[in-house]
């Protein structure tokens, strides 16, 4: 069920940053479907909690897809933007993602490499061997966390951020996200879900330098209570 004020999952709360457990089904920013996005209903949180007149600021650091879960953060000054953009760029943002797979993969740990190529028209990326035109490097690690009886717990740390790259990478091994029709499940969840979660970020704080390193709990639902 997409998030409202009412139920925004906050992780972390300060006058930096405001840092949530996106629930699958949210979008980050608005988009043609004309849904209220998840920065419109953060910003309604703040604006009411605060009693802030006016335009509230509300800065979207990164993004995940509408069907993934897990942490997403948002800044809410121009300073603490600026601050945790620059850190992305410097790779000074630890981020670890959780994905349920089908396929177990041939090695319980490897880095991928490949070079993804998105297709605006069917808003779907391929992953390639080898360097292609207008394609860019893409590189993540894996480990095998845990095996169920019909899936496969992945932990997955990105070294570049590319379009849908975990979804694609992991679905060019063979091993495509439970729920993900578009990369080669063979069905979908019933909630429209992909069993992809932004489980962790770690982080020193730009402006008070403490050491912020937060865990998103994993939806409620039979997959992912096995999993932990």
């Amino acid at each position: 069920m997409p998030s409202t004020k009412n139920n925004l999952n906050i992780l972390f709360e300060d006058n930096h940053f405001l840092i949530i457990n996106k629930q699958s089904g949210d979008i980050i920013q608005g988009d043609k479907t004309g849904d209220t996005p998840l920065s419109e209903i953060v910003k309604t949180y703040i604006k009411e909690k605060y009693n802030k007149p006016g335009a509230v600021f509300l800065g979207v650091v990164h993004r995940l897809d509408r069907p993934t879960t897990g942490v997403v953060v948002f800044a809410r000054t121009s300073k603490s933007l600026e601050r945790f953009n620059k850190m992305l760029r410097e790779k000074k943002v630890d981020k670890t993602y959780w994905a349920v797979v089908k396929n177990k993969p041939n090695k319980e740990e490897d880095t991928l490499v490949g070079y993804l190529k998105k297709n605006p028209k069917n808003n779907k990326s391929t992953s390639y061997s080898t360097e292609i035109e207008g394609s860019k490097k893409s590189i993540l690690h894996y480990k095998l966390l845990k095996s169920l009886e019909n899936y496969h717990l992945l932990e997955v740390d990105l070294e570049t951020g590319r379009h849908h790259q975990i979804r694609c990478q992991l679905a060019a091994i063979g091993s495509p996200i439970k729920g993900d029709l578009k990369y080669g499940f063979d069905r979908s969840n019933k909630d429209a879900s992909i069993h992809l979660h932004a489980r962790k970020i770690e982080f020193i704080h730009p402006v008070t330098n403490e050491k912020i390193a937060l865990i998103a709990p994993t939806p409620d639902d039979i997959i992912w209570d096995a999993c932990n």
